[in-house]
């Protein structure tokens, strides 16, 4: 899967994602303090599905003006290790699900057991 991390994901989930398969670019790694719409702009141009904690991009990648976003994962889970994050990133992506023009806020119950 074509993925964007977000500034705020761990640089360990990055990691994790990349030796799981997938093609992640890292926004640190190429566009560091970029706003949320340049963010968004190279996410679509890249046809990639953006992974954040930022919930602001939630109400951007939702309005129609955006054009065609490729998808968002929206994690609002308290970081407790980049390595819980990196586990439900890939158990996030691992669901049958389209993400393609779609907002996704996954919840895990079991994050608060950790």
């Amino acid at each position: 899967m074509r993925l964007l991390a977000d500034e705020n994901v761990p640089r360990s989930a990055i990691v994790a994602l990349r030796e799981a398969g997938h093609d992640v670019r890292c926004v640190a790694e190429v566009s560091s303090g970029a706003s949320d719409q340049v963010v968004l702009s190279l996410a679509t141009s890249e046809d990639r599905i953006l992974l954040t904690f930022d919930k602001d991009f939630g109400e951007l990648a939702m309005d129609p003006k955006a054009g065609g976003v490729p998808g968002v994962i929206l994690f609002r889970f308290r970081l407790r290790s980049p390595e819980t994050v990196a586990k439900h990133v890939l158990s996030a992506l691992a669901q049958d699900i389209h993400w393609r023009g779609h907002l996704s806020d996954p919840v895990y119950d079991e994050i608060w057991d950790e």
